[in-house]
């Protein structure tokens, strides 16, 4: 059963942030609910319903996210699943509306197609996946619609309704109302920061129009002793980003009154587990056309790679931004399998100023799915090869050719 191996999967990985793991290091867990006093008080209520209150020099709030719902007729008698609640289905559903093209969608749209359901994936957009370059977005709706994905691109679901006892949702379509009926419908339309109930009001703190709260660059929140990181933050809905920005308000909030921390985003990669993956760091062509940055173009193929083609799964490529005539990485994207661990040298490179020349001049052994990003930083060389030197040596080359041997023991050792 796939969800038992789900909750196997779940209950392995739990005690990895446990409040026992916590404890043992030295942390005071309590189970309950907290809303600011002011910035250096909470008041706590346990869930035993016991209340008290807990001051602190510095404060972190680390609340995460949930699946937004949008407020769409009919869809609350629906009982929609989302990225929470999904987990807990003990019946596949035959067919699965899904709303939402991005990554969580996706995936999820993927991988129920992939198990069996018919799955209808709708999006407003003109493609999935948003905020990849188009040309990321057609590798893989190219392999949703050959795993069988119903793809319903410039669609908005106002309407869901039950008719004859069968679900069915109403979409706008360039003007026309398109009927899709259904047997579960799953939300993923973007995610909302918790912020309910933590007294935000007591502090003179209000969130932005997306939900989150406002942070500066040292992950402070208004005052200089409180703090916020991870989904309730922003701007990255990422479990790695949370970490990232976790360390940036814990060294503040324990050493700030001595040196403080900016953040920094500028090397932030992230995966699309669909299949085939999508990778990406740094900067997208249309976020560099957008920025007004200018780059090249390197291509390569994963269908070039002896280990993509051993394994069968010899389509995808690599795509790399450079400035003009240099081999500093832009930014870069890889679509294929094992995607996300391709990415994994690019981003090394990216955040330690080494350009592609130093991936080039690495040894890969063969075969390896990582020999692809050599690959590519070599098809980045071809371009940028020195001609007029290429021409020397073209000259040297063909007048050693013509040259004769200037003896007979040399002639006869060349021969």
């Amino acid at each position: 059963n796939i969800m038992n191996r789900v909750q196997g999967v779940i209950a392995k990985v739990e005690p990895h942030d446990s409040p026992e793991r916590y404890r043992k290091l030295g942390v005071d867990c309590i189970s309950g609910t907290a809303s600011f006093v002011s910035p250096w008080e909470l008041e706590v209520v346990h869930n035993d319903g016991r209340t008290e209150r807990l001051t602190a020099r510095s404060i972190v709030v680390a609340t995460g996210g949930k699946p937004a719902v949008p407020s769409i007729p009919g869809l609350a008698e629906m009982e929609p699943l989302t990225s929470d609640n999904l987990w807990s289905l003990d019946t596949q559903p035959e067919r699965l509306l899904v709303l939402g093209g991005g990554p969580i969608g996706s995936e999820l749209a993927h991988a129920f197609a992939r198990l069996g359901s018919k799955v209808t994936q709708v999006e407003m957009g003109d493609r999935i996946l948003a905020k990849e370059d188009s040309d990321v977005a057609d590798v893989v709706m190219k392999q949703f619609r050959q795993d069988g994905i119903d793809l319903r691109l410039n669609h908005a679901a106002k309407e869901f309704a039950i008719e004859d006892g069968e679900k069915v949702a109403y979409c706008d379509h360039n003007g026309e109302r398109v009927r899709i009926p259904f047997d579960q419908v799953l939300v993923a339309v973007g995610r909302a920061a918790n912020t309910r109930g933590l007294g935000l009001e007591n502090i003179g703190v209000e969130p932005l129009p997306n939900g989150t709260v406002p942070v500066d660059e040292d992950m402070s929140m208004r005052f200089p002793n409180v703090f916020a990181c991870g989904d309730v933050a922003g701007p990255y809905q990422f479990t790695h980003a949370a970490a990232h920005q976790a360390w940036y308000a814990a060294v503040n909030g324990l050493f700030g009154q001595f040196k403080r921390f900016r953040v920094d985003y500028r090397v932030m990669p992230w995966v699309t587990f669909t299949s085939p993956e999508v990778a990406r760091v740094g900067l997208s062509e249309a976020e560099a056309k957008e920025q007004g940055i200018a780059y090249e173009v390197t291509r390569y193929g994963l269908d070039d790679l002896d280990r993509a083609i051993a394994e069968s799964e010899d389509y995808g490529f690599i795509k790399i931004l450079t400035p003009p005539g240099k081999d500093k990485i832009l930014g870069a994207v890889v679509v294929g399998m094992h995607a996300g661990e391709i990415l994994a040298e690019f981003t090394l490179a990216m955040k330690h100023g080494l350009g592609l020349n130093k991936i080039l001049g690495t040894i890969h052994p063969y075969p390896t799915w990582n020999e692809s990003a050599k690959y590519a930083a070599g098809e980045w060389k071809r371009e940028h090869a020195p001609q007029g030197i290429l021409n020397l040596l073209e000259k040297l080359h063909g007048w050693r050719r013509g040259k004769q041997p200037r003896n007979k023991a040399v002639k006869e050792a060349t021969t």
